[in-house]
């Protein structure tokens, strides 16, 4: 219990084997996505490029699910400039969104301009755009040009130019394990080692600016919660009290962490604040109080207590102390993680037995299944609120996945040849 409170037992004993990178398995998409075709972005000297930019942007629009590419193969033409294109040849291939762009390059910095066209209506709804970078950053610029033609269709802010934090473990013929703290881009590419131990890591989350993130480590023998900055790799050890020290929630402001301890006897919420190490206590129950995550004003924390009897999710308001429960639907609802925009949330929710993610609407407590797997945990929801990252079980290993909170998308990102947990969606970079 003190590794990880309400958390299925099975899942404590799952065996997690070699590290590896993340791939990407769609499984489901809308019904009827809209028809984009992705003209090849080459560079005007004919060099071909390290990073097929245009190859990650139609990655990335289908991985959403509201997007069908136009397979490359089935292009008439490459036009490169608008007085290029032939609307009536996108027409013949249905496509309703044309995308062209080129490259120039020149002292290692390559310059990417891209236009965007409405076929129907034969005009450019996208102006020229042109952004630049290093050889290292055209990944980036992809992801980034997928977040502008995102939006500029759908509307909604893009988060394809974000990134995610999970934990890997590998188990070594001796037995043992060794766990990897990871961060990768939000398509499982470009993972970066962050922390490496013999020790089990938990619950890792990212500050509101997306330069630091707080975990649990075990390294001293006992549950401690750690601060890393990413840009250095500093590390801060935060919490040393006896007992359980778990479960770290950045408040809006980054300035404290709610984290649970049981340096008093039970496991309860505390405020940290990081400055000066001023701890306060939010919970007094003799039940166990755990996995809190702050509202969006900051004024209220929400939390895992089985003061009912059974795992429910309750919110304390931090000023009066007042706590109202949250969940009333089924006898387990667990890890409460607001939506960007406040008005749901999403949880770990059983039904007949299975442990799945679901969406509750605030407002009126209606619920919703938003996955179909088993041992669902986890949920970290995407800057934009369009969709989730969790961890389940896919083919006898530990993978995760991403699910629209409309459930009409999903996909695994699955490791190669090993197991990982412990998602963590990051803020937007600005």
């Amino acid at each position: 219990m003190v590794k990880h409170i309400f958390v299925f037992v099975a899942l404590l004993a799952l065996s997690f084997t070699a590290q590896a990178q993340l791939t990407i398995e769609i499984t489901q998409g809308v019904d009827d996505p809209t028809k984009i075709a992705v003209v090849p972005i080459q560079r005007t000297d004919g060099v071909a490029l390290p990073e097929d930019i245009s190859r990650i942007v139609m990655a990335n629009l289908e991985r959403s699910g509201l997007f069908d590419a136009i397979p490359r193969d089935n292009m008439l033409s490459f036009p490169r400039a608008e007085n290029e294109i032939h609307f009536r040849d996108w027409r013949v291939l249905g496509t309703e969104y044309l995308l062209i762009g080129q490259v120039t390059e020149n002292a290692g910095i390559y310059r990417v301009s891209y236009e965007l066209f409405d076929v129907l209506g034969e005009r450019r709804i996208m102006r020229r755009q042109v952004v630049e970078g290093s050889e290292g950053q055209l990944r980036s610029i992809a992801h980034n040009i997928s977040d502008r033609i995102y939006e500029t269709i759908t509307g909604i802010r893009g988060a394809f130019d974000t990134q995610i934090i999970y934990v890997e473990v590998v188990r070594h013929d001796d037995g043992t394990d060794t766990f990897r703290l990871m961060r990768a881009d939000a398509d499982g590419a470009r993972p970066v080692l962050l922390l490496e131990s013999s020790e089990p890591i938990l619950s890792p989350v990212w500050s509101p600016d997306g330069r630091r993130v707080a975990y649990v480590s075990f390294e001293t023998n006992r549950p401690a919660v750690f601060v890393q900055n990413l840009a250095t790799g500093e590390r801060e050890q935060v919490t040393d009290f006896v007992g359980l020290n778990g479960a770290p929630a950045w408040s809006p402001d980054g300035r404290k962490l709610a984290v649970v301890l049981s340096k008093d006897g039970n496991p309860e919420i505390y405020t940290l604040e990081l400055a000066n190490k001023r701890l306060t206590r939010v919970t007094n129950h003799f039940a166990i109080d755990t996995e809190p995550s702050w509202t969006h004003d900051g004024k209220g924390i929400i939390f895992t207590s089985n003061r009912g009897g059974r795992p429910q999710i309750y919110q304390v308001d931090l000023a009066s102390g007042r706590v109202e429960r949250l969940t009333f639907q089924g006898n387990y609802n667990a890890r409460g993680r607001l939506s960007p925009d406040g008005k749901s949330m999403v949880m770990v929710h059983q039904r007949e037995g299975t442990f799945n993610i679901a969406l509750q609407e605030l407002d009126t407590g209606t619920l919703r299944l938003l996955t179909e797997t088993q041992l669902d945990e986890s949920p970290s929801v995407a800057p934009n609120g369009a969709m989730l990252i969790y961890s389940t079980r896919h083919r006898g290993r530990g993978v995760l996945a991403v699910v629209s909170l409309d459930a009409g998308t999903r996909y695994y990102l699955p490791s190669e040849r090993g197991d990982v947990r412990e998602p963590a969606w990051s803020p937007f970079f600005d």
